[in-house]
C-alpha cells in the first residue's frame, strides 16, 4: 500500500463531469468552492508540506500520481472478488490472477463520473505562463497554492542549476529563466541559494536575451524584455485574404490559438509597469546592462541549449519586412485588427466555456481579457475560475497541466483493455461507467460561430477532455467510436449511444481525412508543408500546420474496419475507400527498419503498435495485396526483436522522439513492453519465447495491490516535448496480459 503522508490528506480531487479541482481541506464537494478557501497556512503547515512534498528528481523525475491515488484508493471498492474462470492452464490462471488484480486496482480509481483522472504534468514552461498572467493580474493564487508550486519548481531543478523545457530535459535557457521569475513571483528571495546558481547558470550560458521566442513574450509582458527586442506578430495577417496560403486560419489550431492573443499582447504593447520588483528582477537577470541592451539585436539571439528548430531564411525576411512595417503602422488598419482578433479570442472563450485549447492560450487569453475588460469584468472572472482546471497536484507539488486533463482519451483506452479478454466482463460496474463518461463527452452541438472561426464541425465527434473543452479530435472520435463499439458488443449495458450518433461520428472521422490518405489530429491538413518555414518557435518542429500521423490514421482506420463489420450497410463505398487509402498511408510511413515513428507518445513501440494493428485487422479483408500487409507486419515484429532487451522488455527514452531515432533507455519500460507485445500478439509472431520474456516483465513489475510504477515520461508532442500520461503504467500492461490470456486459455 501507499505510504500516505499527513499533508497530501488537505488535499482534495473535486470533480464533474470530468472536470478536474484540486482544493486544500475543502468546505463542500462544490468545484467552485475552492476559490473562497483562502485559509493562511501556519509555519507548521508550510514546513509540513516540505517534508510531505520533498521529491528525489536524481531517482525519477516523474512522479507516481500517488496523492490522487491515495486518496481514492481510500475507497477500496472492487467490481469483483470472486472465483476466477475454471481454465486448464496453470499459465492462463497466473495471468488471469495479474490482469483481474490490475483491473481492481485501476477500478478503484475511477471516479464516480466515469473517467480516470491522473496526472498530464510534464512541460515545465506551462505553470510560469499561469503565473505571469496572476501577477499581470494583481489576482495571486491562494497560499496553500502558491506553497505547493515553489515545491514543484524546487522539486524539478537540475543538478546543474538549471531547468528543462520538461521534466526528464536538459537545461535550457528558456526553461530556467521562466522557472526563475515564476519563484520570484512566489515569493522566493533572490538570494535563496537555488535562485543564485541559476543566476550562475544563465550567465554561464549567454545571458537571458538568448532566451527563445515565447520567453521572450513573457518577459515582455512583464517588463522585463523591451517588446522592440521581439520580433512583430504583425496583427494585420488576421486582416489578409483567407485564400493566402499563410494566412493564419490555416495555421495548426494550437498554434493559431497561441500565436494569437501573443499578437494582442505584442500590438498593445502589455506590460506591467516598472515597480520596485520588476527593477529588482531587470538586477538580477541583466546586471546593470538593461538600460544598454540594443534590444532590435536580441530579436534572433538563441541560447545554443535551446535551439532544436532553426528560424529559416523565408521567416527572417519576412521578419525583416514586419519588424520594418512596425515603424510606420497604420493606425486604423492596426486598430481593426486588434477588434478582430478579440472578437476571436471572445470566441474561443464562448467554445470552450473560458477553458481554451490548451494551457498557453489559457495564460495569455487571460492577459488579454484582463487588458480588454478589467480585473473585475465577468469575463476575466470566468478566466480565473477556470485556471484551477488547469492544475494538478502530485508528490512533486502542484504543476499546471498539457490540457484540462486526458480523461476522454484515457477511458476510451481503458474501457478497451478492460474488455480485451472475458475477463473485463467480470467488472460491469467499471464498464457502466466508463460507457457513461464516453456517452457524456460526446460532443451534441455545434457553436454559432464555428465557421466565422475555422473550426471543423464537431456533433458526434468525442475531444481529448471533456465535452466542455469542446475541440473535436479526429483521433479521440476514433478511440470514443471504437470504444462505443466494444462496450456495446460486451453486452454489459443498455445502448445509450444510438445508431445515429454512431453515423454521426462516423460521418466525422470521414470528414476529417486528408488528400494523402492520412488523419492529423484537430482539422485536416489546411496548407502545404512549406508553411513550416515560417515556424517562429525555436523550440518545437512541425507546428505550422496539422500533420497525418500514423498513430491518427492507424485509430480512424481500425474504428471503420469496427464499422464495416457492425454496421455493414452504412456507406459502404466511402468507408473502404477511407480504409484503403488510410493502409496505404500507413505502409508509406513505415522505414526501413520496419518501424513507425510516434508524434504523440514515446515513440517506435507506439507507433508501431498503432500501424500494425491497423494491418492486422485488416488483414484477409481485401483492402490491399495480402502479401504487402503481412510483410510490413513482419518487419515490424523484426525491428521490435532488435530492440528486446535482455531482460526481456523495451524501453525507449524521450529521445526517440527529438532525435528520430530508437533510443534505448537503461532498462525496459512497462508501458514501451505492453506496446512490443501488443505489436507482436496482434500480428501473430510467431516465437513465443520472445511474448513469453515480455509477459514476465510484466508479470514480475506489477505490484502487490495490482498497480505498476511510474517509470520513464511516455508523452510527446512537437518532437521535443515531453508529458505524463500517469495512466498509461496501467492501461497498456493490462490490455496487453488480457490479449496474452486470449492466447493461453
Amino acid at each position: 500500500m501507499l505510504n500516505v503522508k499527513p499533508a497530501w490528506k488537505n488535499w482534495q480531487l473535486l470533480t464533474e463531469k470530468g472536470r478536474h479541482i484540486w482544493a486544500f481541506k475543502p468546505d463542500s464537494t462544490a468545484l467552485d468552492q475552492h476559490l473562497h478557501n483562502v485559509e493562511a497556512l501556519s509555519q507548521a503547515d508550510i514546513d509540513q508540506f516540505k517534508a510531505d512534498f520533498s521529491f528525489d528528481k536524481a531517482e525519477n523525475p516523474n512522479s507516481g500520481d500517488q496523492v490522487f491515488r491515495a486518496s481514492a484508493l481510500q475507497k477500496q471498492y472492487a467490481d469483483y472478488k470472486g472465483p476466477l474462470p475454471q481454465t486448464s492452464s496453470s499459465k492462463a490462471d497466473t495471468i488471469a490472477k495479474a490482469v483481474v488484480k490490475g483491473i481492481n486496482y485501476y477500478a478503484s480509481l475511477q471516479s464516480e463520473d466515469g473517467h480516470w483522472p491522473g496526472d498530464y504534468g510534464g512541460p515545465l514552461f506551462l505553470l510560469p505562463g499561469l503565473l505571469i498572467a496572476s501577477y499581470i493580474s494583481s489576482t495571486p493564487f491562494p497560499q496553500a497554492h502558491q506553497e505547493m508550486m515553489k515545491l514543484y519548481i524546487f522539486n524539478h531543478q537540475n543538478k546543474d542549476a538549471g531547468w528543462g523545457m520538461h521534466i526528464e530535459g536538459e537545461s535550457t535557457m528558456f526553461g530556467t529563466v521562466m522557472q526563475y521569475v515564476s519563484l520570484r513571483i512566489l515569493g522566493v528571495d533572490k538570494e535563496h541559494e537555488a535562485l543564485s546558481k541559476a543566476r550562475a547558470w544563465m550567465q554561464l550560458n549567454g545571458g537571458v536575451t538568448g532566451i527563445p521566442s515565447w520567453g521572450k513574450f513573457y518577459l515582455a509582458t512583464l517588463n522585463l524584455f523591451d517588446w522592440d527586442g521581439f520580433n512583430s506578430l504583425f496583427p494585420e495577417m488576421w486582416l489578409f485574404p483567407k485564400w493566402l496560403p499563410f494566412h493564419p486560419w490555416r495555421y495548426w489550431c494550437h498554434s493559431r490559438m497561441v500565436y494569437l492573443p501573443m499578437a494582442y499582447c505584442y500590438a498593445q504593447r502589455i506590460q506591467v509597469p516598472e515597480n520596485e520588483f520588476i527593477l529588482s528582477l531587470r538586477e538580477e537577470l541583466y546586471g546593470d546592462t538593461f538600460a544598454s541592451i540594443d534590444w532590435p539585436k536580441q530579436r534572433n539571439a538563441l541560447c545554443p541549449k535551446d535551439d532544436y528548430t532553426k528560424l529559416s531564411p523565408v521567416l527572417k525576411w519576412m521578419n525583416l519586412f514586419t519588424n520594418s512595417y512596425e515603424k510606420v503602422s497604420c493606425s486604423w488598419l492596426r486598430k481593426k485588427a486588434l477588434a478582430y482578433i478579440l472578437r476571436y479570442l471572445n470566441a474561443e472563450d464562448a467554445q470552450t466555456d473560458y477553458i481554451d485549447i490548451g494551457p498557453v492560450n489559457k495564460a495569455i487569453n487571460s492577459i488579454c481579457i484582463w487588458h480588454a475588460y478589467g480585473r473585475e469584468s465577468e469575463q476575466f472572472k470566468k478566466h480565473v475560475a477556470r485556471w484551477y482546471d488547469y492544475l494538478w497536484v502530485a508528490e512533486d507539488g502542484m504543476k499546471m497541466s498539457g490540457y484540462n486533463g486526458s480523461q476522454l482519451w484515457d477511458t476510451a483506452f481503458a474501457s478497451r483493455a478492460i474488455l480485451e479478454s472475458d475477463l473485463g466482463k467480470l467488472f460491469p460496474e467499471t464498464i457502466q461507467k466508463s460507457y457513461h463518461f464516453i456517452d457524456l463527452s460526446q460532443i451534441k452541438t455545434e457553436h454559432a460561430t464555428h465557421n466565422e472561426f475555422f473550426r471543423h464541425p464537431m456533433i458526434g465527434c468525442w475531444p481529448f477532455s471533456t465535452a466542455e473543452n469542446g475541440w473535436p479530435v479526429a483521433d479521440c472520435t476514433a478511440e470514443g467510436l471504437s470504444a462505443t463499439l466494444v462496450i456495446h458488443a460486451s453486452g454489459l449495458i443498455k445502448q445509450v449511444i444510438d445508431d445515429s450518433r454512431i453515423e454521426q461520428a462516423v460521418d466525422q472521422i470521414l470528414s476529417y481525412q486528408n488528400k494523402d490518405g492520412g488523419w492529423a489530429t484537430y482539422e485536416l491538413t489546411r496548407a502545404p508543408k512549406w508553411l513550416e518555414k515560417l515556424n517562429p518557435s525555436e523550440v518545437f518542429a512541425d507546428i505550422m500546420i496539422d500533420y497525418s500521423w500514423t498513430e491518427c490514421t492507424a485509430a480512424c482506420v481500425i474504428s471503420l474496419l469496427d464499422i464495416q463489420e457492425r454496421y455493414p450497410q452504412y456507406k459502404t463505398t466511402a468507408i473502404r475507400e477511407a480504409i484503403r487509402s488510410g493502409l496505404a498511408f500507413i505502409l508509406k510511413q513505415q522505414r526501413a527498419d520496419g518501424s513507425w515513428y510516434g508524434g504523440w507518445a514515446v515513440c517506435f513501440t507506439y507507433a508501431t503498435w498503432f500501424a500494425v494493428e491497423a494491418l492486422s485487422h485488416a488483414k484477409d479483408k481485401g483492402f490491399l495485396d495480402e502479401t504487402v500487409l503481412l510483410k510490413s507486419m513482419s518487419q515490424a515484429c523484426e525491428f521490435l526483436v532488435v530492440q528486446q532487451k535482455l531482460d526481456g522488455g523495451w524501453g525507449e527514452t524521450f529521445e526517440s522522439c527529438s532525435k528520430l531515432q530508437y533510443t534505448q533507455a537503461n532498462k525496459s519500460q512497462v508501458v514501451n513492453t505492453a506496446w512490443a507485445l501488443l505489436t507482436l500478439l496482434t500480428a501473430e509472431f510467431k516465437d513465443k519465447n520472445i511474448i513469453e520474456a515480455g509477459v514476465e516483465v510484466l508479470l514480475g513489475r506489477q505490484t502487490e495491490i495490482g498497480d505498476w510504477s511510474q517509470e520513464n515520461i511516455s508523452g510527446v508532442f512537437n518532437y521535443n516535448c515531453m508529458i505524463t500520461y500517469a495512466n498509461y503504467r496501467n492501461i497498456f500492461p493490462l490490455w496487453a496480459l488480457g490479449r496474452y490470456y486470449n492466447e493461453v486459455i
